[in-house]
């Protein structure tokens, strides 16, 4: 089973345990009802976008869509650089640090953006508040009518309930550190 099976089978899986046919999940997310029949069959690997916006629908993160359980008791305090879950959309990169991001307060991820790569055609809004330090590369982003684009050293921190964007314009891969309280990915 490849990953773009696993995403189809894994959304499935929720959808049915929340009660739900693939009509009333298209539905309440706001996507063609074809968008959930053709993930969960694999013919299409949804963007982060459009899966975030899905799982939104039945209250449910990224972070635990993709996290993998430990036993409650059990709570992992360090991480090697091969233990980041890797959640990705074509040229973005998303390496999570932590699991069970539903029982955490803020969430890091460690991202890369490849030249040319962005999150997608329509603006990210949610709840909460999200910032970042450009370690390499350049990035250009954009919240409400603001667009900037920043370089290493270079941070930004905003109100996620504001529309905004990320691309990177340049000819080389950028990556930073971001955090976001609560956690959404």
């Amino acid at each position: 089973m490849d990953d773009q099976d696993g995403i189809g089978l894994k959304l499935k899986a929720v959808r049915t345990a929340r009660g739900l046919s693939q009509r009333k999940l298209a539905a309440r997310a706001g996507v063609a009802n074809a968008t959930i029949s053709q993930i969960e069959s694999g013919a299409l690997n949804p963007t982060v976008g459009v899966l975030k916006k899905i799982l939104g629908a039945v209250d449910f993160s990224l972070g635990e869509f993709f996290g993998d359980d430990l036993p409650a008791n059990e709570e992992k305090i360090f991480f090697l650089a091969s233990e980041l879950k890797e959640i990705s959309e074509g040229g973005v990169s998303y390496r999570q640090v932590g699991r069970d991001m539903m029982s955490k307060a803020i969430q890091i991820l460690y991202e890369r953006y490849q030249p040319g790569s962005s999150t997608g055609r329509h603006a990210l809004r949610h709840t909460g508040e999200e910032g970042g330090i450009i370690l390499k590369g350049e990035l250009t982003v954009t919240v409400g009518t603001l667009t900037q684009t920043l370089r290493p050293g270079d941070a930004y921190y905003f109100k996620s309930d504001q529309p905004h964007s990320f691309r990177n314009k340049c000819g080389e891969v950028c990556e930073l550190i971001t955090a976001c309280t609560p956690p959404t990915i």
